[in-house]
């Protein structure tokens, strides 16, 4: 070191800062790697990403070889540093080691810690894929100082009684990924964050969540007079409809509309008809959520379920349309305008039928009254309340203001709710 001149010194050192900063870099680059990012490029054939997959895949090993080459390099720009500044004031060689302990000190934090490693941040894999090309063979060479290392800290932790974790599980949990897809708005559309969101929601949702209930379930009831029953073959709106005789707990089949021709245009049609034509009734247990129902529709080749209790008493009526609109939304393009049981008023309140299913209304007006209870408003009303009301009858939930306008056979009829600021 005594012949090297003093310029040659200080290109060393500032090689040396380099080299620190490249350690420095590729540590935070290659930790801070989007994970899944990271397996789908490696996946598609792009060389960096299969590289630095690999080392990460041995995490402890990858770290162990950029601490040893960083402190190697470090030690090495100190010891440059006090030769340095020996040479340069030979006449106070304790104030020269200080200054120049000081001096490397901010040089380092500067030059080769914080903005190597804060760029490093913002371009990972920038940073990280060329930086695998010499980390990997880095790595062989410091094999054996790797393997003493990682040992001794092993040795250390059990001596702590501090057990290592083996599994390196990357696997999300549902929650998570609903993090994931909501932080990703930048790269999805709201429609799509929207259906994602929906997909994973279905194992949280039962089916009688969304199902039409019972009093709403329009069916052809076989008691009827002929005459009736062909009128509201004729004036239905709906694909599928439930026989039964009498009382909806009695259904014999479904009818398909599109069985009931022969019925609709027979000189002499008869309700056996449509009996014929009737498909054998599909029950679905009311606690069924909507991801196993939706396999269950696949698997029995239905898309129309009459929804039972414990006791078999049925309590409504399942669609697969109405799976499908959990995931991709309504099918119409003003949720509030045609939502037939929420009426908007000028006043900027709305008035509910007492019937409306509150995940609906959650949806529907953005709002986060309690689905985890009752599934109508009329329900929740009168849970809150705790008994049946003789008039109008207002109540404040949280920050939701519900006030009972119509009551009838000891059911709520009508509400005006609004949210309040």
């Amino acid at each position: 070191m005594n012949d090297l001149s003093i310029s040659l010194l200080f290109a060393i050192l500032i090689l040396l800062l380099l080299i620190s900063a490249f350690f420095s870099s590729s540590e935070t680059g290659m930790m801070t790697l989007n994970r899944y990012r990271l397996k789908h490029m490696a996946n598609q054939g792009h060389k960096g990403a299969r590289l630095a997959r690999a080392l990460l895949d041995q995490p402890e090993k990858l770290i162990s070889a950029i601490l040893i080459g960083n402190n190697l390099v470090n030690i090495a720009a100190a010891s440059i540093t006090t030769i340095i500044a020996i040479r340069l004031w030979p006449d106070n060689q304790d104030w020269a080691i200080a200054a120049s302990t000081i001096i490397l000190t901010l040089a380092i934090l500067l030059f080769s810690e914080v903005t190597p490693k804060s760029l490093a941040q913002m371009y990972p894999e920038r940073i990280a894929f060329p930086a695998s090309f010499i980390l990997r063979p880095l790595q062989i060479i410091f094999l054996p100082a790797i393997w003493l290392i990682n040992h001794a800290v092993s040795l250390i932790l059990w001596t702590l009684r501090i057990r290592k974790r083996t599994d390196s599980d990357d696997s999300l949990t549902q929650d998570e990924l609903k993090t994931l897809v909501n932080e990703s708005a930048h790269q999805l559309t709201i429609e799509r964050q929207n259906m994602l969101l929906g997909i994973l929601d279905l194992e949280n949702v039962k089916v009688n969540d969304i199902m039409v209930p019972r009093n709403e379930v329009s069916g052809i009831d076989l008691d009827d007079d002929i005459e009736v029953i062909a009128e509201q073959v004729r004036t239905t709106n709906y694909t599928r409809l439930p026989l039964f005789k009498g009382d909806l707990d009695k259904v014999v089949g479904m009818l398909h509309i599109r069985d009931a021709a022969t019925f609709l245009f027979s000189d002499n049609p008869s309700k056996v008809m449509l009996s014929k034509k009737a498909a054998d009734p599909y029950f679905v247990p009311e606690n069924t959520s909507l991801y196993q129902q939706l396999f269950n529709f696949q698997r029995e080749k239905n898309n129309v379920g009459l929804v039972v209790d414990e006791y078999g008493d049925i309590q409504g009526l399942i669609t697969l349309a109405d799976i499908l609109e959990e995931i991709v939304g309504e099918f119409t393009t003003d949720a509030t305008g045609n939502a037939k049981d929420i009426h908007p008023q000028r006043d900027g309140t709305f008035v509910i039928d007492g019937s409306a299913n509150i995940r609906e209304i959650n949806k529907t007006l953005d709002w986060t009254l309690p689905t985890d209870g009752p599934k109508t408003i009329n329900g929740l009303m009168l849970e809150l309340l705790e008994e049946i009301p003789d008039g109008n009858t207002a109540i404040k939930l949280d920050t939701y203001y519900l006030e009972i306008l119509q009551i009838k056979d000891n059911q709520i009829v009508a509400i005006q709710a609004k949210k309040m600021v």
